[in-house]
């Protein structure tokens, strides 16, 4: 075992001390070898992470000719990369809109369930299948399935999750020029409010991924503070998050089984700090 895997070994197993029945952590640096602590087969929901594994799917469609990342969807002016970044108008439950596009960073559910729809009715299958087939079979995510919404139904382990994270940092499926557009603020400068973590100034997203970007906030964000703006990932209320810095190499995965509340943000932001701390003194890159 490298001082490194030694050093993050030490760092995941202090999940056992959070409030949860069952917990399963994983992280990788820059020499792409994952250290797992608990059950990387278990089976989570994964909440608003699914978002991510949508995302990935639904990139997959551009690239196929489905769509292209400009056309218009709804409502009226919002586009696929509109909604793929919370900025089409929709709240988070309803295609209603509520702001004009580009205007704001409202969080929504509805968005990518809009875009996952065109998808269905374009290529005659259901959404679920077409992410099954786009992203959770080339990538041997065995465990993943999608139930109902496109923002928030997935279901899947943290093994499956470190393949995932895998080909966002090494793309085999999309294009790497894909990813790194995926990976970059969208419609810069928007304000908006994160669930469970109040108004955000600005509130930076990526094609899917939520950017940190440090922003300025009263209850801060899961990220730690150490780590670099241009991390991404995300986080669900099933008590998980994914995040990945595709300039050092870096990733972790954390699933628990217990809902995402006021237990889990000190905990999460200073693991999250811990675990970058771990990879620095280790001077990976």
């Amino acid at each position: 075992m490298t001082v490194l895997s030694s050093a993050l070994s030490s760092q995941l197993a202090t999940v056992d001390e959070w409030p949860v029945k069952s917990v399963c952590a994983a992280a990788r640096g820059a020499d792409e070898k994952w250290v797992v602590h608990g059950d990387e087969s278990r089976v989570y929901g994964l909440a608003s992470v699914t978002k991510l594994l949508s995302a990935h799917a639904m990139l997959v469609a551009v690239e196929e000719g489905v769509f292209e990342l400009d056309d218009e969807l709804e409502p009226p002016g919002a586009t696929v990369r509109h909604l793929l970044s919370h900025a089409g108008g929709v709240g988070f439950a309803s295609p209603k809109p509520e702001k004009e596009p580009g205007e704001r960073r409202l969080y929504s559910s509805a968005g990518f369930d809009i875009i996952a729809d065109r998808i269905a009715d374009e290529v005659g299958m259901s959404f679920p299948q077409y992410l099954r087939a786009a992203t959770f079979e080339p990538l041997g995510m065995g465990s993943c399935v999608l139930h109902g919404s496109a923002g928030h139904g997935g279901e899947g382990s943290v093994g499956d999750l470190m393949n995932f994270a895998d080909e966002i940092l090494d793309p085999a499926v999309l294009h790497p020029e894909t990813v790194d557009e995926a990976l970059t603020v969208q419609f810069p400068g928007l304000n908006g409010v994160v669930p469970g973590y109040g108004s955000q100034k600005p509130a930076d997203w990526g094609l899917g991924f939520e950017i940190f970007s440090h922003p300025e906030s009263r209850q801060g964000l899961w990220f730690g503070e150490s780590m670099p703006g241009d991390v991404a990932g995300h986080f669900g209320q099933a008590g998980t998050f994914l995040w990945v810095h595709a300039a050092t190499g870096r990733a972790c995965v954390v699933l628990t089984d217990r809902p995402f509340g006021d237990w889990a943000k000190p905990l999460w932001t200073d693991f999250n700090d811990e675990l970058w701390s771990v990879f620095e003194d280790a001077g990976t890159e």
